[in-house]
């Protein structure tokens, strides 16, 4: 467990967090977050608060109180001390059961995300329509959307050939994909993460086109390794990935060798779309020039 003593800030009051690496988790102290969302004056009030609302979810048959953990945090006095802590998901689920105006649009936006999964599961199509219309509102660039959506593709080409292979979905998956990451690129998918500044987000997310290309080009070239080697198992499939990201890897090599400059990048989301934001501000001024 790491940073638990950094803060987020809520309605500019400070929320106690802490990042679990392994199992790539927020963590967030329940009592900073009630005191935010009820007003209590203070962490002792909030504290008491909170005793009485796990009461009330236990004696409503929920697990949520038995399944929080406790986490030593830095508390006013500047001691650390034991606190519970929950999950993003367990998080919400506390928010649900406060009855606060604070909360309202938590529960306004979990319920609307519940309609959404609905839907989507009625009308499969309704995701990847979601998923162009989020990453074109967050300013991703239509080339690179395009080339983000075959990557999906050959991701799920990747991971059923893993299946019809005898490869477990989870853990193992998880083992391959690190193996073809580090084949290509000289990193774990972790190592690549820390890389760019990632925690919990997505790392096709946060790469560019070219990594993006190269990074299919390796998952690609494993499936067709994986189809034409008939692996079976862990370990002989473990063998081919690295086969598939080798492939790609040399193919970087080359790339920097012709260029003279690193594929990979430190570079994640927020940099590249400030890039196309000031790319796209110069050519407006240009256009604008030449009306003139």
């Amino acid at each position: 467990m790491t940073e638990n003593d950094k803060l987020q800030m809520f309605e500019n009051q400070p929320i106690r967090t802490a990042w679990d690496e392994e199992q790539e988790e927020w963590y967030f102290s329940v009592v900073d977050v009630v005191a935010v969302l009820t007003d209590q004056p203070d962490s002792r009030h909030a504290a008491k608060y909170w005793s009485v609302l796990k009461t009330r979810l236990k004696n409503e048959g929920s697990e949520l109180t038995t399944n929080c953990s406790q986490l030593k945090m830095k508390a006013a006095d500047g001691k650390r001390r034991l606190t519970d802590v929950a999950t993003t998901e367990q998080l919400l689920r506390i928010i649900q059961s406060i009855p606060s105006k604070k909360a309202e649009p938590f529960k306004m936006w979990l319920a609307m995300v519940g309609r959404e999964r609905i839907e989507e599961i009625i009308d499969p199509e309704l995701t990847i329509e979601r998923a162009l219309d989020t990453y074109a509102k967050k300013g991703y660039s239509p080339e690179w959307i395009n080339q983000r959506m075959q990557t999906i593709r050959a991701r799920k080409e990747l991971t059923d050939a893993w299946d019809a292979h005898g490869v477990k979905k989870g853990k193992e998956y998880g083992i391959l994909t690190d193996e073809v990451t580090k084949a290509w690129s000289g990193m774990t998918t972790r190592q690549y993460k820390n890389h760019k500044g990632l925690k919990k987000e997505n790392l096709r997310d946060n790469m560019s086109t070219l990594e993006l290309a190269l990074n299919m080009l390796a998952e690609a070239t494993t499936t067709e390794l994986t189809n034409a080697q008939n692996p079976r198992g862990l370990e002989e499939n473990r063998a081919v990935a690295k086969q598939g990201g080798k492939v790609a890897g040399n193919a970087r090599k080359e790339i920097e060798s012709q260029t003279g400059r690193p594929v990979i990048t430190s570079d994640n989301a927020q940099t590249m779309l400030l890039g196309n934001a000031v790319v796209e501000m110069i050519e407006s001024v240009a256009k604008e020039d030449e009306k003139k």
